[in-house]
């Protein structure tokens, strides 16, 4: 049993009637709408449905958060960029171009002491 993601309601729609699947995960905007009437879908298959607004990432250095930033967002999602290395290893000039980078996807660049649980890692 595999997560799927699904990006509109028709396209969860269909992976509710999917073999193989055990979790719809609802990555687009209006998905938090959808999340108890595509739920209720899902408890007839099996199949659980998630909505989530935010993710945690945990970014391991420098040129890793640059790296991830220059990325296609893939998600409409809200990230959370919890940096494992010290801000003070980038200049003021880099930290603020990133910093305008993130936050013009809609993401924010935290310390890595604040974060509690991550959902994925940019290593580089």
């Amino acid at each position: 049993m595999t997560t799927a993601r699904a990006g509109t309601k028709g396209e969860a729609i269909r992976l509710l009637e999917a073999a193989g699947v055990a979790l719809v995960d609802l990555d687009y905007e209006t998905g938090w709408q959808d999340a108890s009437e595509l739920s209720h879908l899902g408890e007839k298959s099996g199949v659980r449905v998630e909505y989530r607004g935010h993710e945690s990432i945990v970014v391991k250095s420098p040129a890793a958060l640059a790296a991830g930033l220059k990325r296609p967002k893939l998600t409409f999602r809200q990230r959370n960029l919890y940096c494992q290395f010290a801000l003070t290893e980038l200049n003021a000039k880099e930290l603020a171009a990133l910093e305008a980078k993130a936050m013009k996807l809609g993401d924010y660049i935290l310390a890595g002491h604040l974060l509690r649980v991550a959902d994925t890692a940019w290593v580089e």
